[in-house]
């Protein structure tokens, strides 16, 4: 394909390529050239133009495809445009004539169509250039759509739009002759012909004004006749076409001259009359209202109300609600029109028509102002309209009195009305909440009103609209359930009443499930009472026994929807009732067949089917309380249910048609709750209900359901996709829909009043009851299929079998009913896992379903070939299998009619889908060349259609298997791309989904760069071009998928520069499945290249609609596509594509992002919600708090967004945020570092006012969801910026300027009418602002700590509040979360208290004070609520049965969830407050704490805890809180809560802080060992250093609160026993007299695990068995300890060398060995780590080493190392470990040196001599210090001072040392003479040297020591220079020599005798230390005299200082 890129055609190359590779290369370069023209040289251009037009010409006399000649036409035509436009006319010319030729014949058609395409290019382009030659054209193409067939006409119109586009003005006088052609087209056949005639008309209409003056109504009717019989497509063009000409004529007629402007009324009269009328004249439509046939097809109405829709949409948002009020009124006209509802399936239709309308108008093209504004207009006309019923109902004249007609006219009215009025309010969810405050509408009364209405449609319309009301404000919930159970009560004798009131209680408890906050529990013994009433009295009065019976049920089914957690408590009730409905047994049931009339069993019948409605929603709602039991007591009834259905043909044949609706429904619910339980319950009645299903099914009086309604979920749903676009695809679904209804019509609310409570956000629209039996019945026989015995099975497919057969003759009977019933029967048995049986069974159903496959119904052939395969799955045999695939091998070679190949066809890849059987290479060669040869048969459309599916299926399942086929497919495929006629659209489509599937199969593979597979790559993309350039939506997204497939496997190869603008310009298209596949493609491709797609979009040159690309990018594009799109799935992909672009690129167009959320945010139609500052302190608030009170600005991008938007957009900057943390540069949050960057505004810090000003307004909004958004982005900012310095101020941070902002913000969420879910986030972001710290004066902090403070207030008066609004559930959610704010800010006060230096310091701590005494009994009672609700389900008989201090008992489940989220901070919270009291209890209860706290409790009585003594109460806290903690820390679930178990280890850190606890720590082994066990748990579970340091800590107050116990007995028994009697005391400690440590009871035990634990992972050479693995390393690896592992392993040593004071001696001696292998094991690998050590092996040795000798030390000095009984055992144990310490080999290094050398001396100063005198460990220690005397500095240094230590200790160990160690150090000092110190180290040394020799000689005894001072005097003396040397010496050495003289000055005198007589007898000693005395003295007088001198001056200069 690479030759075909060149400006000319390479004919060579093209001629010799075979006839189907040659379109191929032709179309590609064509593609090329479309692109080359345009950039190309115009001079290059014009030297080629000749060649070029030749060989376009040549293309197009051979016959090219739709495609190609679509694109030879634009290509010559910007040829022209481009080069030399003289010669175009002769194309021109040439064009007519083959227009105009005779030949007729059809390989000719194709240069005709090119022909007539290439016209409308050449005149498009051209333009006034042609205007010569263009009456001719259009003349010459007028008379040829006379004779063409469909697709010429179908050119033609194209053509002629394209030349009306490119003419303008200068075609006006052919208008007429146009329209006269295309009126004819307009209801051509040919659906593709009517959308290009509606195109051409709506191109024509811009400048043929007659055609929106005087032709208008003619264009009007002719626009309803092109309605009627139309597709979907059609009815877009069609009614885009009626609706613009509409629109332009009430919008330009003024200002048009000459032209008249349509008023409203007119319009809407064109219209009206079209609903009304249809498409015929005034003569035929009267002919036909005589004829009583005059009703409107469905078609024509739904067409007319997509073009009103147009029609206003053409007008826009501002026109609408300026003419809202007068729309209405005509709307509400048309739909009391008695015409337009005379069955009920009309007014079915026409209520949706005028819903949609309102829906489709309201609801996306005016803001939430304009549509508070609007649902004001609709209440004002339904009160009006309720008014006038009234007042006709209650008109005493007869004559004037209102007819039924007229209450069936204003109903239909009311019901658009409420719906509308519920939707709108609902869509603006807690915004609408103005609605309910203004009295001028008084809009709950209004509805309300409504309830009253004597028909049930408007009745339930206003339920409806009531539960929305409730949906949008939960706060309405229970006050309007309230005020419907009063007026209930009230009006109990009227039947309107009863009716209108219990519909509205139903649907209000229905909208308790869309709304978390519920309704108070009590609201449903409210309910219940009602329905029980209702029931009990309904016999009393037979005037309203059916209503009291109907409306006593649905109160039932719809308490019901509460949950379990409301039902439990009425279901003993409620089965009481049930079994009063029915007869206690079936003998009953025959004796009330002998009574009775036909009211009595209407009421009976109407009474006992609502209690199986009842019973259907107990099951569905509450599954968790169907035990055996209940299920065993509602079998009863259910029996006597199925009893009655053998009765009721009796009944009805004995009270005829009276009961036969009621009969339906009664048969109805029996099948709805059978279905829904198990069929092994209810077994024994399988065969009552087989027969009467089958009865229900054959019967003659069935009336078949709707087909949409039945089948299409029982097909695939790939499958549905042959059937045309599905309904979900459409934006007209509402409507849509009513035209695929049956004669039944569509459904509504008033067939099934009790689905006014099921789940659902639109309004339920059941089917009516017949319709409904019929598919209830159907899917019961697929229930319990499975389930019967063979013969019955067998017995019942036979007879659907021959009832199938005769449905030709009897045709009651539908093969639509039979066929869904075997494959239900099949679909059953595939998920129940059984076997479908003998052959018995299998053969009718194998009957039915093979027959089906040749159903003239296509859904019906589609459900075959599902059913079918599933049919051979179930079979699971592989001859069975192969002999179904024959059976359709064998039909399709022998059929000729497109039925039965059409069927057999989908069989085939529906087989290949399910069953892997036929999957061996044959008999996919086999299947795939039928397949092939049926997608070629082009005299039938449909067959290559469902064969091309068929094949795109098994391309999908075959897999790998399918690669030997991939060339030919890709072959095929293109060729009937570049071949199949533009109307075939529907063969257009399957053709996409064989292209998908083929990509999906090449996968990867596709990235190769063989020949073969750049070949393959290449027609992919040929083929994606073609399907780019269809008309038809679905084609192109096809498309677009190929392409999102292809960038997946091959990114290379996709041009994003092309694909993305592409994408763009059909982001607003009118289709949403195109809409869909645009966005899903632009997510995938913003995932790995956001940042070139956000470029490419800018580039797009088009402007969208609704939003202009260069100005706010593609993001704010789809921000505003996200506002106006109702459909979930695209909005979600809308959110996940900006969510991918925003982590691309956020962080590097971070102020491109945030001016956009702001934007967005801006965008409401009026100012932020005002906020009171009326306090005191407000006076004190700093100017910018004033900016964030003005109002929104208008003058943005975007205006009028809804809150949802809004909110996204507050979700994204919280997203942003999280980015720059996570992925960004440093300077994101350090505002000096920001500065000093080139380009500061990339850093989010320098948006700190932006960030805040967003979250203001969305904290602050009347959405209660854009509040909890914005309160969560002001706790995100406040966690991330707290810390933050203000550079320009220092000790100040950049927060602290925005501390009256972010009090504006809280102050609405503490408001009395504030939601309890925003107060609760409020009090969230209350104690973060508090415990930040950016606060530090206590009167600015007060201004927050006042809205906690009055939360507390609330949290006091508790149950006390007079009405609850919401479920008590909420109320525990709001109380904990203050508590949880108190407990963290408490929690900050107490450790900025400890750290001296935290914000606030004990000022916030004082602020808390006041309220502690509160607070900690509240923590303490929310504790003990939160230890019951979490006990197991066994102990729940023992909970107080009236719940607890924050919880009901009815709202227990509720509550937990709120109790899992806040105990932990409160858990610390109370350990510090116990902490800080001491566990003293001090009596000072506040007097106003009205809450019944009982804190302490725990579980009993008042009396009973009254009678507790303070230590128990002290007692009964320690352990609530340790049992929380260690039953949380236990806890499986606890992986992701570090938060929490930091809080639970500080708090027993704060519990262990304090004596007493600690002493009941103590005291409890058990206890004390369980809580170790659980830590050690800890410390092996979790890897954060923090805890595993807290763990740590809290292991040493274990092991030290041991030590104080022991310690204690220990003193306690000397003071006992007295001194005497000493060997008699008992051994106390571990161990005891044995030693023995059991694991598992032992403390000791336990806490050496957990220090190996610790030690081991840190160091694992410490274990023998990692010593050589490579997790362990190999000794003398490299240390890389971080600073926590330092910190770990110390405070392991430390927890360890405590040890052997909690055993007894002979315990000790048992666990010594280990501790002194792990402490000589760690001194081991610290000191052998080579010079490169690890990263942290400096840093180890420096943080260690001195906690592993101190764990030495201590181990050494303890008392049971002197104990008599353990002293022997002890004394050899610490000589074995000496001798392991000598063995040590250190590195080289000066530290490792060190440490051995202290680790010596600490156990020759420490251990008892007998185990350092021991030989030969004393002379290696000795040998040890002579080789470090050997070393260099600093080494020398420190192992003088450690023999200084050694020679001072005790003589036993001093003496060797002296005599071995003293001659070396001697030696040393001595030598110092010849080589002085020439560094500050080397000085050190030898001062160092210098005092352990001191030490020496003063060690000594008093007779020896004048001998060594003789030997320490010379040396001294050695150190002094002479005058010269001293002068020029370095400093070192000077330093020595005055530290020398000083020493001999000290020393001489203290031993004068000696000092004489050597100086005696060594003249020149006695020289050089008087030269060196005479020396000091001079400088010493010197450095005198320098001194006075500036002491003269000193006055002076101290004067002029302190005067500066």
């Amino acid at each position: 394909m690479e030759r075909a890129h060149s400006l000319l055609l390479n004919e060579e190359a093209c001629s010799q390529l075979g006839e189907h590779q040659r379109a191929e290369f032709v179309f590609e370069w064509l593609r090329f050239l479309k692109k080359l023209l345009p950039a190309a040289d115009r001079a290059d251009v014009k030297k080629n133009q000749k060649c070029l037009v030749e060989q376009l010409t040549g293309i197009l006399i051979g016959s090219p495809g739709p495609p190609t000649r679509w694109l030879l036409a634009h290509c010559l035509a910007l040829l022209y445009r481009v080069g030399d436009s003289l010669t175009s006319s002769h194309t021109v010319d040439r064009c007519n004539d083959i227009i105009r030729s005779k030949d007729d014949s059809p390989s000719y058609l194709p240069t005709r169509l090119a022909a007539i395409a290439c016209l409308g290019a050449l005149y498009e382009q051209l333009g006034r250039l042609l205007v010569n030659t263009f009456k001719e054209t259009l003349a010459n193409l007028l008379k040829a759509i006379k004779s063409a067939e469909s697709q010429g006409r179908y050119e033609i119109m194209l053509s002629v739009e394209k030349i009306l586009r490119g003419l303008g003005v200068s075609a006006v006088p052919c208008h007429r002759d146009i329209y006269k052609a295309t009126r004819a087209c307009l209801t051509d056949r040919s659906m593709a012909v009517r959308c290009a005639a509606a195109k051409c008309l709506l191109e024509l209409q811009r400048e043929a004004v007659f055609l929106w003056t005087s032709e208008l109504e003619n264009v009007a009717t002719l626009c309803f006749r092109a309605f009627e019989s139309s597709n979907y497509d059609v009815r877009v063009a069609i009614s885009k076409l009626l609706g613009t000409l509409l629109a332009t004529a009430h919008m330009e007629g003024s200002h048009r001259q000459g032209s008249r402007r349509s008023s409203l009324e007119e319009v809407m009269d064109l219209l009206t009359g079209g609903f009304l009328r249809g498409g015929a004249g005034f003569l035929r439509a009267s002919g036909d209202k005589l004829k009583g046939t005059s009703s409107v097809s469905k078609d024509i109405r739904i067409g007319i109300t997509q073009s009103c829709v147009v029609f206003v949409s053409c007008l826009g948002g501002v026109w609408l609600e300026a003419n809202f009020s007068a729309l209405l009124v005509l709307l509400m006209e048309l739909v009391s029109q008695t015409r337009a509802t005379q069955t009920p399936a009309d007014a079915v239709c026409c209520r949706r028509c005028i819903s949609f309308i309102l829906r489709a108008t309201l609801g996306s093209l005016l803001g939430e102002k304009a549509q508070i504004a609007a649902a004001k207009e609709i209440c004002l006309a339904i009160g009006k309209q309720k008014r006038a019923v009234d007042a006709a109902m209650c008109d005493g004249n007869v004559e004037t009195r209102v007819t039924t007609t007229d209450v069936a006219a204003s109903q239909h009215v009311l019901v658009c009305a409420l719906l509308e009025l519920g939707s709108l309010v609902q869509g603006l969810a807690s915004t609408a909440a103005s609605l309910l405050t203004d009295t001028s509408t008084a809009l709950l009364d209004t509805v309300i009103s409504v309830l009253l209405h004597p028909s049930v449609s408007a009745r339930l319309a206003a339920a409806w609209c009531l539960r929305c009301v409730a949906v949008a404000l939960p706060s309405q919930g229970a006050v309007l359930l309230d005020r419907c159970a009063e007026r209930l009560n009230a009006l109990k004798s009227c039947p309107e009443a009863v009716a209108g009131y219990s519909s509205a209680i139903a649907a209000l408890l229905g909208a308790v499930q869309h709304c978390p906050l519920g309704i108070p529990h009590t609201k449903g013994n409210v309910v219940m009472g009602l329905a029980e009433d209702l029931l009990r009295s309904a016999t009393q009065n037979s005037r309203i026994s059916i209503q009291r019976t109907q409306a006593g049920w649905l109160l039932l089914s719809s308490l019901n929807t509460l949950g379990p957690a409301v039902v439990e408590h009425h279901l003993p009730r409620m089965l009481v009732l049930w079994r009063c409905a029915f007869p206690p047994s079936i003998r009953d049931l025959d004796m009330e067949l002998r009574r009775g009339d036909h009211f009595t069993w209407q009421v009976t019948l109407e009474g006992r089917a609502g209690a199986l409605c009842a019973m259907k929603s107990l099951v569905i709602h509450c599954r968790d309380l169907l035990t055996d039991d209940v299920i065993g007591r509602l079998l009863t009834p259910l029996a006597c249910a199925v009893a009655l259905l053998t009765k009721v043909p009796t009944l009805i044949k004995s009270y005829g048609n009276l009961i036969k609706n009621t009969s339906v429904v009664f048969r109805l619910r029996v099948y709805e709750i059978l279905a829904l339980l198990p069929p092994k319950t209810y077994e024994e009645s399988f065969g009552i209900v087989l027969k009467q299903l089958v009865t229900d099914i054959t019967g003659p009086e069935n009336v078949v359901c709707s087909e949409l309604t039945l089948l299409p979920p029982l097909c695939h749903s790939d499958d549905l996709a042959l059937l045309g676009p599905a309904l979900q695809d459409m934006d007209q679904h509402y409507i849509e829909e009513q035209v695929c209804q049956s004669s039944v019509g569509g459904g509504t609310l008033e067939y099934d009043t009790f689905t006014i409570c099921v789940k659902c956000q639109d309004v339920p629209a059941p089917l009516p009851p017949p319709a409904a039996l019929t598919t209830a019945a159907i899917q019961l026989f697929g229930v319990i299929f499975p389930h019967i015995i063979v013969p019955l099975s067998a017995m019942s497919l036979c007879n659907f079998l021959f009832y199938d057969k005769l449905c030709d003759y009897n045709l009651w009977i539908s093969p639509q009913l039979l066929t869904p019933l075997s494959f239900l029967c099949v679909q059953h048995l595939g998920s129940s896992r059984v076997g479908l049986g003998p052959e018995e069974v299998r053969k009718p159903a194998l009957g039915l379903l093979v027959g089906a496959l040749e159903s003239s119904n296509p859904l019906l052939r589609c459900m075959a070939a599902e059913g079918l395969s599933r049919l051979v799955q179930v079979v699971n045999d592989p001859a069975f299998t192969v002999s179904m695939t024959l059976v359709s091998f064998d039909k399709l070679k022998t059929a000729r009619d497109a039925v039965t190949r059409t069927g057999h066809a989908l069989a085939l890849g529906s087989l290949y889908r399910y069953v892997g059987g036929i999957s061996s290479p044959q008999h996919l060669s086999a299947c795939v060349g039928i397949l092939f040869t049926l997608s070629q048969d082009s005299t039938s459309p449909e067959v290559q259609r469902w064969a091309l599916h068929s094949l795109s299926m098994v391309i999908d399942h075959a897999g790998p298997l399918y690669h030997g086929h991939v060339e030919a497919s890709f072959t095929l495929v293109l060729r009937l791309l570049l071949s199949i006629p533009p109307t075939h659209v529907e063969v257009h489509q399957s053709l996409g989904r064989c292209l998908n599937a083929l990509v999906t199969t090449l996968g990867p593979d596709l990235q190769g760069e063989g020949q073969s597979v750049s070949a393959l790559r290449t027609s992919c993309l040929v083929g994606c071009a073609v399907m780019q350039d269809s008309p038809d939506c679905l084609v192109e997204a096809q498309a677009i998928s190929c392409l999102q497939q292809l960038h997946m496997f091959a990114p290379r190869h996709v041009n994003l520069a092309s694909l993305v603008p592409s994408l763009c310009v059909n982001l607003c298209s009118s289709y949403l499945s195109l809409r869909r596949a645009v966005v899903a493609c632009l997510r995938q491709l913003a995932q790995k290249e956001a940042l070139e797609v956000s470029e490419h979009a800018v580039a797009l040159v088009k402007e969208l609609p609704h939003v202009t690309i260069k100005e706010v990018g593609l993001e704010g594009a789809l921000f505003s596509l996200l506002d106006r799109e109702s459909d979930p799935r695209l909005c979600q992909d809308i959110q996940e594509t900006l969510v991918h672009m925003m982590s691309s690129i956020a962080t590097g167009k971070l102020a491109h992002w945030l001016k956009l959320c702001k934007d967005v945010l801006s965008a409401s139609a009026e100012s932020t919600a005002p906020v009171e500052t009326n306090q005191e302190e407000e006076g004190e608030r700093d100017d910018d708090a004033s900016v964030f009170h003005t109002t929104s600005e208008s003058s943005g991008p975007f205006t009028n967004l809804r809150w949802s938007t809004r909110v996204f957009a507050v979700e994204c900057v919280c997203r942003i945020i999280a980015l720059c943390e996570s992925h960004g540069h440093p300077a994101h949050f350090d505002m000096a570092l920001a500065q000093e960057h080139k380009r500061p505004e990339n850093f989010l810090v320098l948006h700190l006012a932006a960030l805040i000003r967003m979250a203001f307004m969305a904290a602050t909004d009347h959405s209660d969801k854009l509040r909890l958004s914005g309160l969560q982005t002001l706790l995100v900012i406040i966690r991330k910026f707290a810390a933050i310095p203000e550079p320009e101020f220092p000790g100040h941070v950049i927060l602290e300027q925005y501390q009256a902002n972010v009090g504006a913000a809280l102050r609405p969420a503490f408001t009395a009418d504030a939601p309890p879910d925003v107060t609760a986030k409020a009090c969230q972001v209350c104690s973060a602002w508090i415990a930040s710290g950016v606060v530090s004066d206590l009167r600015d902090l007060r201004r927050v700590h006042q809205l906690l403070a009055s939360s507390l207030v609330k949290v006091q008066a508790g149950k006390e509040v007079p009405s609850q609004l919401y479920n008590e559930g909420t109320s525990t959610m709001e109380t904990l979360a203050v508590l949880k704010a108190w407990a963290e800010v408490y929690i900050v006060a107490v450790q900025s208290k400890e750290d001296c230096g935290g914000a606030g310091g004990p000022g916030l701590l004082t602020l808390v004070q006041t309220d502690l005494a509160t607070l900690s009994r509240l923590w303490l009672a929310a504790l003990q609520d939160y230890v019951l609700l979490t006990l197991p389900q066994d102990y729940s008989a023992q909970l107080p049965a009236t719940g607890g201090t924050f919880y009901t008992a009815e709202t227990a489940e509720q509550a937990r969830p709120h109790y899992c989220s806040s105990w932990a901070p409160i858990l610390h919270a109370t350990a510090l407050w116990l902490n800080s009291t001491g566990f003293i209890m001090v009596d000072d209860s506040p007097a106003n704490l009205s809450r019944p706290v009982t804190p302490t409790s725990m579980g009993q009585s008042t009396s009973l805890a009254s009678v507790k003594s303070p230590e128990d109460i002290s007692s009964d806290r320690l352990h609530l809180i340790l049992g929380i903690s260690v039953e949380f820390l236990c806890s499986p679930h606890s992986h992701d809560q570090m938060e929490n178990i930091s809080s639970c280890l500080q708090a027993l850190q704060a519990l262990l802080e304090v004596s007493w606890p600690r002493s009941k720590v103590g005291n409890d082994q058990v206890l004390s060992v369980e809580l170790l066990s659980v830590l050690h748990r800890l410390i092996v579970t979790r890897e954060a250093p923090g805890v595993q340091l807290a763990v740590l800590e809290l292991v040493r107050q274990v092991v030290c609160a041991a030590q104080e116990h022991v310690k204690e007995k220990r003193h306690s028994a000397e003071v006992d026993d007295g001194a005497a009697e000493k060997e008699t005391v008992p051994e106390f400690g571990e161990g005891r007299d044995t030693g023995g440590l059991v694991p598992g009871r032992s403390l000791v035990f336990g806490a050496l695990e957990l220090c190996l634990c610790v030690l081991v992972r840190k160091l694992p050479q410490l274990s023998p068995k990692l010593a050589g693995s490579p997790s362990g390393g190999q000794g003398g690896s490299s240390l890389s300890l971080s600073d926590s592992d330092c910190r770990q392993v110390a405070a392991a040593l430390a927890i360890l060398s405590d040890l052997p004071s909690i055993c007894s001696p002979d315990g000790s001696v048992s666990i010594l060995p280990t501790l002194m292998y792990l402490l000589m094991g760690v001194l081991r690998e610290l000191v052998q780590q080579p010079c490169g050590g690890g990263a942290g092996g400096g840093e180890a040795l420096g943080l260690v080493v001195p906690a592993a000798l101190q764990a030495l030390r201590a181990v050494l000095s303890s008392p049971m190392s002197r104990s008599e009984k353990s002293r022997g055992a002890w004394a050899h144990l610490l000589r074995c470990a000496l001798n392991t310490l000598l063995h040590i080999r250190n590195q080289i290094l000066s530290s490792s040196i060190v440490s051995l050398l202290t680790a010596l001396t600490i156990f020759l100063l420490t251990a008892s001599p007998e185990v350092t005198t021991a030989q030969p460990l004393q002379t290696r220690c000795i040998d040890k210090f002579k080789a470090s005397l050997e070393s260099k500095d600093p080494v020398l240094s420190r192992s003088y001072q450690l023999m200084m230590s050694v020679f001072q200790s005790k003589t036993g160990v001093a003496v060797p040392f002296i005599q071995g160690l003293g001659s070396c150090v001697v030696g040393h000092l001595q030598g110092v003479e010849r080589r002085r110190p020439q560094s500050s180290k080397e000085l050190q040394a030898i001062q160092d040297g210098v005092r352990a020799l001191e030490s020496l000689v003063f060690a000594a005894d008093e007779m020896h020591r004048p001998q060594l001072v003789a030997i320490l005097l010379p040396i001294l003396i050695s150190f002094l220079l002479d005058e010269n040397a001293l002068s020029s010496a370095p400093a070192p050495a000077r330093t020595l020599h005055e530290s020398a003289l000083q020493d001999l000055m000290r020393i001489g005198p203290q031993h004068s005798s000696v000092f004489k007589a050597l100086m005696a007898s060594s003249p020149h000693m006695k020289a050089r230390l008087e030269a060196a005395v005479k020396g000091n003295q001079e400088s010493v007088n010197a450095k005198a005299t320098q001194l006075q001198v500036p002491s003269k001056t000193s006055p002076s200069i101290q004067l002029k200082t302190n005067f500066l």
